[in-house]
């Protein structure tokens, strides 16, 4: 329904990514039993798209954020919140308001969407050459430092979005966004207490092999029957993330079904994100070491929000592009156009390039 009424691709491109999960993992389900033999090899693909539909989760809550303030901007929206002090670590603390936070939660979620990919490439070249060994706590074995890195990564995403929740719960409260993460979570919890409860069992000899099977093969087995079961988890997702908010007319025409398939297989979006945070940190860093005003930025030598939020302000893109719902159309993405539709009270076009 989502990709037949795509009239707000900033929001429904990320809505759609998140929906693909159920149907990866039953894709997944059906090749482990086809070809049990080559499990782990479906389990990595598995696994690196969850780490996408975290990314895609909070670049969702970004639109929303984006959504609730009058001129449309998610700085707008944060640019009244407190300093207040950050999540486990209490001796910190954060003011959401400044440019560094928003850069901050992009960086430590989206920086999963890559790592993560990148573990399980690794893991799959290392379990062909035979030096992956899942499983087995041994420096010898590629497997010890891919599920740190792995657990480092996962973490820092996890907190990341943590953090931007509880910053916006308030601004959220009417988009249900608890229930809009727990429906992720809950699927991929799952998964993880799965793998961790059958390779317990067979670690005391509870899961056994047999003349046939591996004791490896009956444990992927037991997770891909399982992991078909979580795929039945995708009404709940469809309960969460309804596609009937987007039916209005005045949204303006949908953008096809194909239009929406494809933007959400597209993920050049996570890495300008990240490519812009990474950018906005190493320039603001050097700045500091030269003794001058962070890349010549307003507000007494820090970074405004538009220059935070939009790195290509200064080049004269629209500011208020990106994280918008606005009649110009434009996500701004170096130059990448999107229909958008428009909630704003008055609905009546806006010249393109001009700010809402």
């Amino acid at each position: 329904m989502h990709a037949r009424n795509y009239r707000v691709p900033a929001e429904q491109r990320q809505i759609i990514r998140i929906l693909h999960l159920p149907l990866v993992y039953g894709v997944i389900s059906f090749l482990s039993y086809r070809f049990f033999s080559d499990y782990i090899y479906y389990s990595f693909i598995q696994a690196a798209y969850e780490s996408v539909t975290l990314s895609a989760f909070l670049l969702l809550l970004i639109q929303y954020v984006a959504a609730t303030s009058p001129e449309y901007s998610a700085e707008a929206a944060l640019s009244k919140k407190d300093k207040r002090k950050m999540p486990l670590f209490f001796c910190f603390r954060i003011r959401p308001s400044k440019p560094y936070f928003m850069h901050a939660v992009k960086w430590l979620v989206l920086q999963y969407a890559f790592v993560k990919p990148l573990i399980s490439i690794i893991s799959i070249i290392t379990e062909a050459a035979g030096v992956y060994c899942e499983g087995v706590w041994d420096p010898h074995f590629a497997s010890s430092y891919l599920e740190v890195v792995d657990v480092i990564a996962m973490f820092g995403a996890l907190y990341g979005l943590i953090l931007f929740y509880i910053i916006t719960k308030d601004i959220l409260a009417n988009r249900n966004p608890l229930s809009k993460f727990l429906a992720i979570k809950i699927v991929i919890f799952l998964g993880i207490f799965q793998n961790f409860v059958f390779d317990l069992l067979a670690d005391h000899g509870i899961i056994h092999g047999s003349g046939y099977w591996t004791e490896s093969n009956i444990v992927h087995a037991l997770n891909a029957f399982c992991t078909a079961f979580e795929a039945d988890i995708a009404y709940m997702m469809l309960k969460a993330y309804p596609a009937a908010e987007y039916t209005d007319p005045a949204l303006g025409k949908p953008g096809g079904v194909g239009r929406a398939l494809l933007d959400s297989i597209n993920l050049s979006d996570f890495g300008r994100e990240i490519w812009a945070s990474m950018k906005w940190f190493f320039n603001n860093s050097k700045s500091r070491r030269e003794g001058q005003a962070s890349g010549e930025m307003a507000n007494g030598g820090e970074a405004t929000f538009e220059q935070a939020f939009f790195p290509n302000y200064a080049l004269g893109a629209n500011p208020h592009a990106y994280g918008t719902r606005d009649n110009t159309g434009l996500l701004a993405q170096e130059g990448v156009a999107y229909p958008m539709g428009d909630r704003s009270v008055n609905t009546s076009p806006v010249p393109h390039g001009s700010p809402v």
